[in-house]
């Protein structure tokens, strides 16, 4: 099934290729091990680390590839052969979650000493914004930061944090003031280390995935640690917001397309009644309702894609391939 009007090129569509071949002989072949483990081993960083894969779109001087988002694009659809959706997870929120902000407002000192590890896989990232009674709804986050001498005093916790047990330092939203809504909100790079403590959520789905409950107690951050400017965190976390959006409607979109080539595959394969799958009328008008539903998810995928890389508003039409997508994968 051809997709509509994409927005790769060739040099993309050969990365494509490349990423599928890399996943299906080191990737996919443990899936369902680590599913059944709930845990994948971090040694799987390095390893796409020294396929370029955790710094496709960052610039080479870090590490990098010094590609764009339609490399990363790539990657996420393409994850979702890995047969783990908590490994596409977790790799996903490396890339391109937790570490965006450090690239996009960190200092050159802060990205030598996160970014760079990061892109290696040698550290591992996870961004911390969620909490028990705030959740896209920053302006009800409770963790805070206060003042101290060289640097921060952080308390709190954090809920639904994906690699938030892994990981080696957490790009964390924290008040900063007194202020109400999402005014008096920074962003701290915490690293991992006495009063950082973790644990794992166990989840219905996503097993692979070490989403943790992260909580913070008299935690010192130094001041070199502040990413960005203080009392304005607000902005970073919108910064990537519709990125991550088209994360998910891409993951969605290369799910449902997995779906359908198995499906089919099957179809051919099995008979009944003397005849293959195919041969019934009334399973080719399932298959092409699923064919359907992956072709729109495509283009409405594509079409906020190439506004969002172009720099154009794109609010509306990212809101709506998210939306479009997780409904329809979720019926696929």
């Amino acid at each position: 099934m051809s997709a509509p009007d994409p927005p790769f090129t060739e040099e993309h569509e050969e990365l494509r290729e490349s990423i599928r071949g890399f996943i299906a002989s080191e990737l996919r072949p443990h899936a369902m091990e680590w599913e059944d483990a709930h845990w994948f081993p971090d040694e799987v960083f390095t390893t796409c680390a020294k396929q370029g894969l955790l710094g496709l779109k960052y610039e080479e001087r870090w590490g990098g590839q010094g590609g764009g988002y339609l490399h990363e694009a790539v990657l996420a659809e393409e994850l979702s052969r890995c047969g783990s959706g908590g490994l596409a997870a977790g790799i996903g929120a490396h890339v391109n979650i937790a570490t965006p902000p450090i690239w996009k407002f960190g200092t050159d000192d802060q990205k030598e000493r996160y970014l760079r590890p990061a892109i290696a896989g040698e550290k591992i990232a996870a961004l911390a914004i969620t909490e028990p009674d705030a959740g896209s709804d920053v302006a009800g986050i409770k963790a805070s930061a206060k003042r101290v001498d060289g640097g921060w005093l952080v308390n709190g916790s954090k809920m639904f944090i994906t690699n938030g047990v892994r990981a080696d330092f957490y790009v964390t939203a924290l008040k900063t003031t007194g202020e109400g809504g999402h005014h008096g909100l920074s962003f701290l790079i915490v690293d991992k280390c006495e009063g950082v403590h973790a644990s794992a959520i166990e989840k219905l789905g996503w097993h692979a995935s070490d989403t943790g409950l992260i909580a913070f107690e008299d935690v010192f951050v130094p001041d070199e640690n502040l990413l960005g400017r203080e009392n304005e965190g607000f902005y970073l976390i919108m910064a990537n917001f519709q990125w991550e959006r088209l994360l998910m409607a891409l993951g969605a979109v290369g799910a449902m397309r997995v779906a359908y080539e198995k499906t089919v595959a099957f179809a051919k394969e099995r008979t009944a009644f003397g005849k293959p799958l195919t041969g019934h009328q009334v399973l080719r008008h399932k298959l092409t309702d699923v064919a359907t539903a992956v072709y729109t998810g495509q283009a409405v995928t594509y079409d906020a894609l190439r506004r969002f890389v172009a720099g154009e508003d794109a609010v509306q039409e990212v809101t709506m391939a998210k939306l479009v997508t997780q409904r329809a994968c979720f019926d696929v």
